[in-house]
């Protein structure tokens, strides 16, 4: 959508039109969707913290300043969210015994092709918190290194080591596949 559309689309939703904003969330659902899920690694989750971005822009879209692109905007809130419920979902993991709510994923079994995405998808989830963020906004969502920073809110310094340190841990962590 260009610009200038998408602009009209803000502007007119802060003036009241229903439809408008119904055409926001029409273009950037899946988008939005997709960046929830990369973190999540759930569907059900995925999807509520696509809904909750879309509340929250419902909310605040008249403190939106247009200084960035909504798409980088509606990434921040996504990634936001995103965290948050990770976070969540470790502190519920810590204070259960059970093994399984641990993150376990298990290994495949059995012979056959092997399912690279699978293995990258494990590598991913397995790394710290903010060196997935990087690597899923910056090479999985192809965003420059600046939007990165500003969603993340930390500078393109920063971002660059926790891409490189998260990089370098998923390539020692799939160092295995090199053998099949």
């Amino acid at each position: 959508m260009p610009a200038a559309d998408e602009r009209q689309l803000i502007d007119e939703a802060r003036s009241g039109s229903r439809e408008a904003f119904r055409c926001l969330v029409e273009t950037h659902m899946r988008q939005a969707y997709n960046l929830a899920f990369r973190f999540v690694n759930d569907h059900n989750a995925a999807e509520e913290v696509a809904q909750e971005a879309f509340v929250r822009v419902f909310q605040s879209l008249h403190s939106f300043r247009g200084e960035a692109g909504f798409s980088t905007w509606l990434h921040r809130i996504v990634t936001n969210l995103s965290l948050n419920r990770l976070k969540a979902t470790k502190r519920r993991s810590e204070e259960s015994l059970d093994p399984a709510v641990h993150g376990m994923i298990p290994a495949a079994e059995g012979g056959g092709e092997i399912d690279l995405g699978a293995h990258v998808e494990r590598a991913l989830h397995e790394l710290p918190t903010l060196q997935r963020a990087v690597v899923i906004l910056r090479h999985l969502n192809g965003m420059t290194t600046r939007d990165v920073g500003r969603i993340l809110n930390c500078s393109e310094g920063t971002v660059k080591t926790h891409l490189f340190r998260g990089l370098e841990k998923m390539r020692v962590k799939l160092q295995y596949l090199k053998g099949e």
